[in-house]
């Protein structure tokens, strides 16, 4: 936002007039001082063109274009004299600033390091440092707003249909002839628009010659709470010793089309400033930015008690983690009890980022990421009641500052079910793992007893998948969450192909034989019922085959003999249990061929498991 004046809530200040000084540099620093900071780059330039004061000049220059919301210029300016011995270590901290507005993160984090190497503490800087990767699962789409001028709009609140906003245009009102120096424009005013598109000033007593806004109304529609310079009945209000017309809250009340009968708000002084009003869903909070004393940085955000009789409570600082050391502005809260804001305190992509944080919770804040947040200054950020649509303002495109209205879609419910491919059962206990763009896990999931599963996941992306179970083929596929702007929730369902292992799908220890002997024991009839409940009840349309083996005494043709005697066991033993035999393809002796332990000199244990009847999957049908 190229504005300071309204943003940094030190906010609005009017230069007064004193009488003329010689000389450029006297001029360039008289109008830097009286916040003409557009008209001071010009001078500037000039006294640093002409070698004159040049490290000085230079610092003030990139001081005005960042005021001016400029930090390609700064960046110029600053990065003159950042290596010149002596130079204050504040000027590490705004050249760092100016590097974050034009996307040079690394470097703007090297500056960051020199001014804490400096002898500087700051938890909020070092948390800047660290940087971090701003993921958010909710998707924000964003377009112009359509009612922009070409001068600053900004600060969008909604009710029944009408958007009232903050403009420079000067539309309609003749009293707006003044420019005001800081950056050039006229002073702001409140506007109104509907869905006609039509424009005008909001009508009443809200405007004035001053800067105007922005506005919250009430649940009932019948107060406005609003920012202005501190001027009231047509009189500008008393200055600060530094000659400073602050910014107070006003309130005023409808009376028909109209909103008449404008007061202060108790809390407000003629020594610091008070604005960006927003309430709470049931209007009984009043939120609002200040730079008031004691607080924890420059503007931090309060909320204060609004009782019945429209009286209000003692102001309260909202504290940490919302309020930094450096500045809070705009705070929106939603229904749900989530407060936006806007601020240059916390690890962000620009000057000014919006960011989140559940007040109900313990919980941390949260920056909304791209596209909502840019290089440059994001902030007034509104949500309409009930809806999913709301406002920003941004000055992402240069120049002045625009008003992009979002539609705002929460996070997509992914969830489905883990069937068996041949029978379709579910398969609990299953493992699913999301992955990321660089393959790295991003969700762990288990399927319940009915093989369901659910979780949150990002849109606009595609995530590959995996699903395992012990007794089933690793899947893995993709989650296409691309254009599923009209779905809250993706059903994704996995079929898991049985792996091909009769043994281990029945749960089957080996079936073991006597020495010489063909008959069915008894323990091997117990691992043969659980191929039978497999066959009758899981997989119904399983098709096996069944091999036999020896050990490796007495010959090979007695050996083969006696395997096809085992196999043949086997096979009676199955159909004696209900098994069709065409579900067995075969049943085949393979004698001492196919060892389990392949062993010269081998002992009673080995030749044990050699003695074995085993299977194997033929077709696996659905």
């Amino acid at each position: 936002m190229r504005k300071y004046y309204y943003l940094f809530i030190i906010f609005f200040a009017l230069p007064v007039l004193t009488q003329a000084q010689s000389g450029k540099q006297k001029k360039a620093d008289k109008l830097f001082k009286e916040f003409a900071y557009l008209e001071a780059t010009d001078v500037y330039k000039e006294l640093i063109e002409k070698d004159y004061h040049v490290s000085e000049n230079s610092k003030k220059l990139g001081d005005a274009y960042m005021m001016l919301r400029s930090p390609e210029n700064a960046v110029f300016y600053y990065g003159d004299v950042i290596e010149e011995e002596g130079i204050s270590p504040e000027y590490y901290y705004k050249y760092a600033q100016a590097l974050r507005g034009v996307k040079r993160y690394d470097e703007s984090r090297e500056y960051l390091q020199k001014y804490l190497d400096s002898g500087r503490e700051s938890n909020d800087i070092e948390e800047m440092i660290e940087g971090a990767e701003f993921r958010n699962m909710i998707i924000y789409k964003l377009k112009n707003g359509g009612f922009n001028s070409e001068m600053s709009d900004f600060g969008v609140f909604e009710k029944d249909g009408k958007i009232y906003f903050v403009s420079a245009r000067a539309q309609g009102i003749a009293e707006k002839d003044k420019i005001y120096s800081w950056n050039g424009e006229p002073f702001l005013d409140v506007y109104i628009t509907d869905s006609t598109g039509t424009v005008s000033p909001v009508t009443g007593d809200i405007n004035t010659k001053l800067h105007d806004g922005p506005v919250v109304i009430s649940p009932d529609g019948n107060t406005m709470y609003f920012t202005r310079n501190n001027f009231l009945d047509n009189k500008e209000g008393k200055k600060d010793k530094e000659r400073t017309n602050h910014l107070k809250l006003y309130s005023a009340t409808k009376t028909g089309a109209e909103w008449k009968e404008v007061k202060e708000i108790p809390f407000n002084s003629n020594d610091y400033s008070i604005g960006h009003p927003s309430l709470s869903a049931d209007g009984k909070t009043l939120y609002f930015t200040s730079d008031m004393p004691g607080g924890i940085g420059g503007t931090d955000i309060y909320k204060v008690a609004i009782n019945e009789d429209k009286t209000f409570g003692a102001p309260e600082n909202l504290g940490e983690p919302v309020n930094t050391e450096f500045d809070e502005t705009f705070p929106f809260m939603d229904a749900d009890g989530i407060l936006y804001f806007s601020s240059n305190g916390h690890p962000g992509l620009g000057l000014f980022d919006i960011f989140r944080i559940d007040l109900d919770e313990d919980a941390i804040v949260e920056n909304l990421g791209e596209p909502m947040n840019s290089n440059l200054d994001d902030f007034a950020y509104f949500q309409v009641s009930d809806s999913k649509e709301g406002y920003i303002s941004t000055n992402r495109e240069g120049g002045s500052d625009n008003i992009m209205s979002f539609n705002k879609l929460n996070p997509l419910t992914l969830k489905g079910t883990v069937t068996d491919a041949v029978n379709g059962e579910p398969i609990a206990a299953a493992t699913l793992r999301l992955m990321d763009e660089n393959n790295e896990q991003i969700v762990f999931l288990e399927t319940n007893e009915d093989g369901y599963y659910e979780t949150i996941v990002a849109r606009e992306k595609q995530l590959p998948i995996e699903a395992k179970e012990i007794k089933y083929e690793t899947f893995n596929g993709t989650v296409n969450t691309v254009n599923q702007d009209d779905h809250e929730e993706l059903i994704y369902d996995i079929q898991l192909d049985p792996i091909a292992d009769v043994e281990y799908l029945a749960e089957i220890d080996n079936i073991y034989f006597d020495f010489d002997k063909s008959n069915i024991r008894p323990d091997a009839a117990t691992e043969l019922d659980k191929l039978v409940n497999l066959m009758q009840n899981t997989y119904p349309k399983l098709v096996i085959a069944i091999g036999s083996h020896t050990d490796r005494r007495g010959s090979n043709a007695y050996n083969e003999k006696l395997a096809e005697r085992r196999a043949k066991s086997t096979y009676d033993y199955l159909i004696s249990k209900g098994i069709s035999a065409e579900r067995i393809q075969e049943y085949k002796g393979f004698g001492e061929t196919k060892p389990a332990i392949d062993c010269e000199r081998c002992s009673e244990k080995d030749h044990q498991l050699n003695r074995r009847s085993m299977f194997s999957v033929v077709e696996m049908k659905n």
